[in-house]
């Protein structure tokens, strides 16, 4: 039995698919990766964040948008939905569109056990790609329990971590505190 050839779609049909579908992909390589949805845990930390740094940023120039603001990262070509992006710069689109971002500051993503390894791995190793990237969220939605990359001067990145609700991330390239008793706000833990 012989496997049918996958077709490869360019980017340029991944948008014009994208914006007309009912339901959100991510795009690699030709390859279109359809998303689950979220629970009910990943849905309040994301709120709570998005909500959380729109409060500090709504009279600054730095831009906060949750989950169907698609990001590119230009140089390896993917096409991903973080859960939470910001942007301080001025913000740079693919198009006239207005709804793909290129400069993220900042990106958080919520750990489902589906994707977090992939999260905290490959998706990365493409973030890291980004000139604009300083700061990259991991925030675990089933424990209190966040990991906190910054790009350093040299382009290495430091690690941190925290796993107490009485804690805060302090995210210095957007100028901002996150406590994690708001993060995880009527969020059901396990720790």
């Amino acid at each position: 039995m012989s496997l049918q050839p996958q077709t490869r779609i360019t980017p340029e049909e991944y948008l014009a698919l994208e914006r007309k579908a009912l339901y959100k992909s991510e795009y690699l390589d030709g390859e279109v990766f359809a998303m689950s949805g979220a629970s009910r845990e990943h849905n309040l930390i994301s709120f709570n964040i998005g909500g959380e740094l729109h409060s500090q940023l709504r009279h600054r120039s730095c831009e906060a948008y949750t989950n169907d603001m698609r990001v590119k990262v230009s140089p390896t070509g993917l096409y991903t939905y973080p859960d939470v992006t910001v942007v301080c710069d001025e913000p740079q689109f693919e198009d006239a569109e207005v709804d793909t971002l290129l400069n993220p500051t900042l990106i958080v993503e919520v750990l489902s056990p589906s994707t977090q390894n992939y999260d905290r791995g490959g998706k990365f190793e493409h973030y890291r790609t980004l000139p604009s990237l300083q700061e990259y969220l991991l925030v675990a939605q089933n424990r209190c329990h966040v990991v906190h990359y910054t790009r350093q001067k040299d382009g290495t990145w430091l690690l941190a971590e925290t796993a107490r609700l009485e804690d805060q991330v302090r995210l210095p390239s957007i100028d901002c505190n996150l406590s994690l008793a708001d993060v995880y706000a009527k969020v059901p833990l396990n720790n």
